[in-house]
């Protein structure tokens, strides 16, 4: 996953990369939650995961979820992350209808937010 001048994420590979996360910093917004933890390794590419509980919805809401975030995640974080970090947005129930400029204005203020509480 690339957007157009700006940093390589990867995915989390395995559920023990995701709970290290929830361990980390976490920040909710109306129509999503983001977390993230920084990694030892500092130079390596950030990676991000995506989540949905069934408390999102059925099969078909929680994969529309996590598509929309996937698409934000691209338009916003892909510029924004800093290597070395781990990231997982978690879906909400709101996710699925929230209008997508929206979304986009929540992972931005998310990311202000986890970086302010980083300092």
């Amino acid at each position: 996953m690339r957007a157009s001048g700006s940093a390589k994420l990867e995915i989390l590979p395995a559920r023990k990369d995701f709970l290290a996360v929830a361990r980390g910093r976490k920040v909710a917004a109306p129509g999503l939650v983001l977390q993230m933890r920084v990694r030892e390794d500092a130079d390596a590419p950030a990676r991000v995961g995506y989540t949905a509980s069934r408390k999102v919805g059925n099969a078909v809401a929680r994969n529309r979820s996590r598509r929309r975030l996937r698409a934000v995640v691209n338009d916003v974080l892909a510029a924004r992350a800093m290597p070395g970090c781990d990231y997982v947005l978690i879906a909400r129930a709101a996710t699925a209808g929230r209008p997508y400029d929206d979304l986009v204005a929540d992972l931005a203020g998310a990311l202000d937010r986890i970086e302010k509480k980083g300092r």
